[in-house]
């Protein structure tokens, strides 16, 4: 049995990984979906990235968790490398699952195309709390591209605004993630759009990581609502020692 810790992306929380949690807890293992601050109920829509990564390594603290499989999804690359180079002795794998992978000093806008980050300037400009949301039109055909339009739709309608500022804080780390001691696994969904081709996730990003394990798997960047029983087998294989 292994305990698995699932951290979402940008405009989500830890429940819509509960789809994805079932199969892996049928397969005899505990898994834990927590909520970055930021993306909780009530949360201030200026949460920084240091609070957000903060918040994961309290949450594996707090529930005394150690010898995790720490996944992160999209965004929550960011999260985990900054939870690891805070609390490596608590994890036994960082899984990123079509994740940003930051070295020292990098934010994640420095890993995005320059559409995006006038995209979101744009929406964070006229919200004017702080935060980001994805137009649906950008959601349905780049992000759950696998997706019929009702699923598009259904997932669209969870997702919660985005605090910028995790987007363009940078990150501070002792060790670049190549240089971390720790086992590591990089999922790419085939058919993920959500960064143009040619800003590919793999293997512009995971080759980022040094050595690690590589598992691909048809799908979209939202396979977690698209194909969640996918995903989690996906992820086993990603997390196995």
């Amino acid at each position: 049995m292994s305990t698995y810790v699932l951290v979402h992306g940008a405009w989500h929380t830890g429940a819509e990984f509960e789809p994805v949690a079932a199969p892996i807890r049928a397969a005899g293992h505990q898994v834990y979906t927590p909520t970055i601050k930021g993306n909780r109920p009530g949360d201030a829509k200026t949460t920084g990235l240091r609070e957000a990564i903060q918040s994961i390594a309290d949450y594996l603290a707090e529930n005394n968790l150690k010898d995790v499989i720490l996944l992160g999804h999209s965004y929550g690359g960011m999260i985990i490398t900054g939870v690891a180079d805070l609390a490596p002795e608590r994890i036994r794998r960082l899984v990123y699952w079509n994740a940003f992978v930051p070295n020292n000093g990098e934010c994640l806008n420095d890993m995005v195309p320059p559409h995006y980050i006038g995209l979101f300037d744009t929406i964070a400009a006229e919200r004017g709390d702080g935060s980001v949301v994805l137009p649906f039109p950008v959601w349905r055909e780049a992000f759950i591209n696998d997706a019929d339009l009702e699923t598009a739709q259904r997932a669209y309608n969870v997702l919660n605004p985005h605090p910028l500022a995790t987007f363009t804080d940078k990150i501070t780390l002792k060790a670049n993630p190549a240089e971390m001691p720790l086992a590591k696994s990089y999922i790419n969904c085939t058919e993920d759009t959500a960064m143009p081709h040619g800003y590919p996730w793999h293997p512009r990003l995971s080759e980022k990581l040094g050595l690690f394990r590589l598992v691909q798997v048809p799908g979209s960047h939202e396979l977690c609502f698209s194909d969640p029983a996918r995903l989690a087998k996906a992820i086993m294989e990603a997390g196995r020692d």
